[in-house]
């Protein structure tokens, strides 16, 4: 087909500007042009998790989710956040690492030591999702964590397990105890006669069909019976008798004073069904003296009866989320190491360990508590008002440079959320005004509720009424 031609140009109309005046075009390079190809943000592609709130930058939502950034954004599931007290850490972890795992099908258990109107902060929570606040006092007038009960493993072995998920077992739990207990590291000849003590002591309960306790295995330390040495051979047999004595000493006040009514007697019962009777376990430990081994120890204690129950049903592949707010109580001395033990089994477990800390600056190079920091997959940032800890924040995560200006400005409820490898990202949390009356903290400060009662907030958020 014959192109056809364009119109010719009158010169004399060209010269009064009857026509469209031309710019005279002009030399460039490649690199000027970049400046033509106009800065986009990526959108995400994944659909699925648990939403956290709105990308500062882009407006777009944003997924923190363990579990559904485990494989392809992350090697672990562990999740830790930082920040200033007040900034919206607490409002954090209900909202995007409590409720919303709750509507995923997930189960949560909550290690709450924060005092909130002479009860823990998650009571409010718990009796609006209908679960009951087991709460533990020093004494014998609360709940009870057996520290030998028979569902922490005494031999390494799960039923229904899977090869190579061990947890810390009794002896691991009870030396560590120990070790924290006397102010020094056990020998050798106390690590045997606190072994076959034990063995013995859980022979002769299940035998009777009950279950063992410290009380019973300092005794049999301080007291044994003729022949309980025989395993070492006729030259140490009499000897190894005496090999007990100061940890069985140590274990015995700790079982009469220091630990009282907490790891000294048979599980409560509803500790030993939590798992099987509502979603979410709230373990109330605020009344516990924040001096002394009894937090730290029931703490330890509870992670590792939570880690031997799951390895127990390891099988189902059930997904767990176990929150502490309060994480730098876990991570002093022995029973610090065991929680960081129990943490590395956390894929094999499908549990995700949720910690909190402020002051990263205050804890030492060496501490567990740095460890548990370090190690976590996934780091919600939240501001922080001191120069010293932003910088300490910087350089543990290797965050760019210029973070530090970044943390110092953050306002209320706006974290940097580093998942994995991925550079960080900057999120507004954003809650529903039913979640905002779920997870309000505030009411013994200001003096009011929220619009909306625990009760009648959860009521709403069952039946969608969050839309947001």
């Amino acid at each position: 087909m014959e192109r056809r031609r364009g119109p010719r140009r009158a010169r004399w109309l060209d010269r009064y500007g009857w026509y469209e005046p031309r710019s005279e075009g002009a030399w460039t390079t490649t690199r000027q042009a970049e400046a033509w190809n106009l800065a986009t943000s990526r959108r995400r592609v994944r659909q699925d998790g648990v939403l956290a709130g709105l990308n500062t930058i882009s407006q777009e939502l944003e997924i923190v989710d363990a579990f559904a950034a485990y494989g392809d954004e992350t090697s672990g599931i562990n999740v830790c956040v930082i920040g200033d007290i007040g900034r919206g850490k607490s409002s954090w972890i209900k909202t995007v690492c409590v409720l919303r795992q709750l509507v995923a099908g997930r189960q949560v258990v909550v290690l709450d030591k924060k005092p909130q109107a002479g009860r823990g902060e998650y009571t409010p929570l718990a009796e609006a999702l209908g679960a009951e606040s087991i709460r533990f006092k020093v004494g014998g007038a609360g709940a009870r964590l057996n520290l030998l009960d028979p569902a922490i493993s005494a031999g390494g072995e799960h039923r229904g397990g899977l090869d190579g998920v061990v947890p810390a077992g009794q002896e691991a739990l009870v030396l560590a105890v120990l070790t924290d207990a006397m102010g020094r590291p056990l020998d050798e000849k106390e690590k045997a006669a606190v072994g076959a003590g034990l063995g013995l002591v859980n022979a002769d309960a299940r035998a009777q069909g009950r279950d063992p306790i410290i009380r019973e295995l300092a005794m049999r330390l301080l007291d044994p019976h003729p022949d309980d040495g025989r395993d070492l051979g006729g030259r140490w047999n009499e000897r190894a008798l005496e090999w007990g004595l100061e940890p069985g000493l140590a274990l015995l006040r700790l079982a009469d004073r220091d630990l009282r009514g907490l790891v000294d007697a048979p599980t409560s019962p509803a500790v030993r069904d939590a798992l099987d009777t509502h979603p979410l376990v709230h373990m109330d430990l605020s009344a516990l003296p924040t001096e002394g081994p009894a937090l730290r120890v029931v703490m330890t204690t509870a992670n590792t009866w939570l880690a031997n129950k799951l390895a127990a049903r390891s099988a189902a592949h059930e997904q767990t989320i176990l929150v502490v707010e309060e994480g730098w109580h876990v991570a002093v001395g022995s029973t610090g190491e065991v929680f960081r033990s129990n943490l590395k089994l956390s894929r094999g477990l499908a549990l995700s360990t949720v910690s909190a800390f402020h002051h990263p600056a205050d804890t030492p190079s060496d501490s567990p508590a740095r460890a548990l920091m370090a190690e976590a997959s996934i780091v919600v940032l939240f501001g922080q008002a001191r120069a010293d800890d932003a910088v300490e924040t910087a350089r543990l995560y290797r965050l760019p440079p210029g973070t530090e200006e970044t943390l110092m400005r953050l306002g209320r409820g706006q974290a940097l959320v580093k998942i994995g490898s991925r550079d960080p990202i900057l999120v507004t949390h954003t809650r529903s005004p039913f979640e905002a009356a779920l997870t309000d903290t505030d009411a013994a400060i200001t003096g009011h509720m929220s619009g909306f009662t625990p009760t009648e907030a959860f009521q709403n958020l069952t039946r969608g009424g969050e839309q947001q």
